[in-house]
């Protein structure tokens, strides 16, 4: 993987700075500088190196370990497949990928299946292939890398902000702008750490987050909404719209409480109100654009058709 440092970069440390602009650790990032999988210009620094602007910055990934995760036949909802990407609708309530408790089961068990041995291996033992994530209870569209060359191009272009990602949701409250921008990063919740949150502290442990939504439709205190991810960050939409006020219908981690609605149907609930709906990128063999999206579950629908049946 390969990062251009930018000016807004400059003065951090390289360990922070690689924290911040990818998904590992400040102690993974650390690691691999140690290690020497970490270059500046070509050249192997410390992990207290000051990032300049300009800096290129080259990640070497480590070698993927053999799979131990067992491929299961397990139906997939397929969009589009071809030698080098697969694109997936997944239902809410699969796991993307194998973590404790959720060993089998998942995403990855059910590609490993229906791929073989066509799989990326970057993501290593429990990721292979997975270029993005959505959470458990979220349902839509997602993309896998069936080769490393895929995997590669697919994960520059997602940090450069070139796959563009589509959710909609039904969230808690009324909007007075049709649409906004919530710019806050976020970090691990300080005391529970199985949540995240908006940390705003300049000494707190967080990466930018950026979530662009607009209002689709408005049922008194439901909203129905169109979010964009910029970047990509664990839980980002449901931290976002929690923090703003308008937690996601459904959601029992970041909700506080349930509306009326969701208490007189609870039976349409299965997580939150959440869809990955519209999928874009370039493909990373032919370059061609492609656009992906995918119908809303057939709970959200039922959700949809009676709240526009109530405020009609």
């Amino acid at each position: 993987m390969v990062y251009t440092a930018e000016k807004t970069h400059e003065g951090k440390r390289l360990d922070a700075y690689l924290s911040e602009v990818s998904d590992m650790s400040r102690s993974a990032a650390a690691k691999l500088i140690e290690s020497g999988d970490c270059l500046v210009n070509g050249k192997a620094c410390v992990k207290k190196y000051c990032i300049k602007d300009g800096d290129i910055i080259t990640v070497n990934e480590p070698e993927p370990e053999d799979l131990s995760v067992a491929a299961e036949d397990i139906a997939l909802d397929i969009v589009y497949e071809d030698n080098d990407i697969l694109v997936i609708n997944k239902k809410s309530g699969m796991v993307v990928h194998p973590a404790p408790g959720n060993y089998t089961g998942t995403l990855v068990n059910a590609i490993m299946y229906h791929c073989k041995d066509s799989l990326s291996g970057i993501g290593g033992v429990l990721r292979p292939g997975i270029v993005h994530r959505i959470d458990k209870d979220t349902s839509g569209l997602l993309v896998v890398a069936k080769n490393d060359n895929a995997h590669r191009i697919l994960s520059s272009a997602l940090e450069k902000h070139e796959i563009v990602r589509e959710y909609h949701a039904l969230v808690r409250g009324g909007f007075k702008e049709e649409t906004g921008v919530v710019d806050l990063p976020i970090g691990r919740h300080p005391v529970d750490r199985k949540r995240m949150a908006v940390l705003t502290s300049p000494t707190a442990h967080a990466k930018s987050a950026v979530t662009h939504y607009e209002v689709i439709e408005s049922y008194g205190q439901i909203t129905y909404l169109k979010l964009v991810l910029e970047t990509g960050r664990t839980h980002q939409i449901r931290v976002h719209m929690a923090h703003l006020g308008h937690p996601l219908l459904g959601d029992t981690v970041y909700g506080g409480g349930k509306t009326q609605f969701e208490k007189q149907h609870p039976a349409l609930f299965d997580g939150q109100a959440l869809h990955a709906k519209k999928l874009t990128l370039t493909h990373p063999v032919t370059g061609e654009k492609m656009e992906f999206e995918s119908p809303l579950p057939e709970n959200f629908e039922k959700m949809l058709y009676i709240l526009r049946g109530d405020f009609s």
